[in-house]
């Protein structure tokens, strides 16, 4: 499959191979770190243009460039891009790249209770010594939202009392609590739990409780490539790249 992606990349650039070769600036959200990991080498690969980017939680790139940090292009969770697009720091339209979730993991090897459920999930979480998941100041998109599961599930203080939080971003990731033990059990979106091969993912949130997060990606008001963008940003959106989502939890 990777093959046939890279092809069909090929052929979609063929018609532009005599453009001059770009270097592109790209902010991009973690979660779309173990996917774009894969793609973008092989976008550089078949346009010849190449990529220089960094991750980070998506509220804490928004921040970023409002505070004036340069990029031709940002992919984050769509509420943010629609901030900033509003506030026309990037031009429209949105483009939409991929769909994730929250998922609930622990320790590769520990018991796997029950989360099925909202009632399941509760007595999980009391039953558990310690809850990890990021902390709202770093950006992350579903650090509020946690909270209002434990809210809506009616534990919030029992688990205020044991919870541990990460910083976000790709050097404070909540699975990493898990691993050292901080955390019996986390929460973060799922396809940032998937790159650590040190815990398990033992469910997705219920329905109910479930928050959708679609990752979505613009060019920015002040881009230097904003074509040279734009063919990654229509790379990231082929049939293909599909196939790597949902490898890495990006498909829901």
């Amino acid at each position: 499959m990777r093959k046939i992606l890279i092809a069909s990349a090929a052929a979609l650039f063929a018609a532009s191979s005599n453009a001059q070769a770009a270097e592109i600036k790209a902010l991009i959200t973690t979660a779309m770190d173990a996917a774009v990991t894969v793609l973008i080498p092989q976008f550089e690969k078949a346009s010849g243009h190449k990529v220089s980017y960094s991750y980070d939680p998506s509220g804490g790139l928004a921040r970023r460039l409002r505070g004036g940090e340069f990029a031709d292009m940002i992919l984050v969770a769509s509420p943010e891009l629609d901030k900033l697009i509003a506030e026309g720091k990037v031009t429209g339209p949105r483009v939409d790249i991929s769909r994730t979730g929250i998922g609930i993991a622990v320790k590769k090897g520990a018991p796997h209770p029950d989360v099925s459920t909202p009632e399941a999930l509760k007595r999980a979480l009391l039953a558990a010594k310690s809850v990890g998941h990021t902390a709202p100041a770093g950006g992350g998109i579903t650090a509020l939202h946690i909270l209002r599961v434990f809210e809506k599930l009616g534990i919030a203080k029992e688990v205020a009392a044991k919870t541990k939080l990460a910083a976000g971003g790709p050097n404070g990731r909540v699975s990493t609590l898990i691993v050292n033990g901080e955390a019996e059990i986390a929460f973060q979106q799922v396809s940032e739990l998937m790159t650590n091969p040190e815990v398990e993912v033992i469910g997705m949130l219920p329905d109910e409780l479930q928050q959708i997060t679609i990752n979505a990606a613009g060019i920015t008001a002040v881009a230097k490539e904003p074509d040279a963008a734009r063919a990654l940003i229509k790379y990231l959106t082929a049939p293909e790249a599909m196939v790597i989502y949902k490898k890495t939890g990006l498909a829901l």
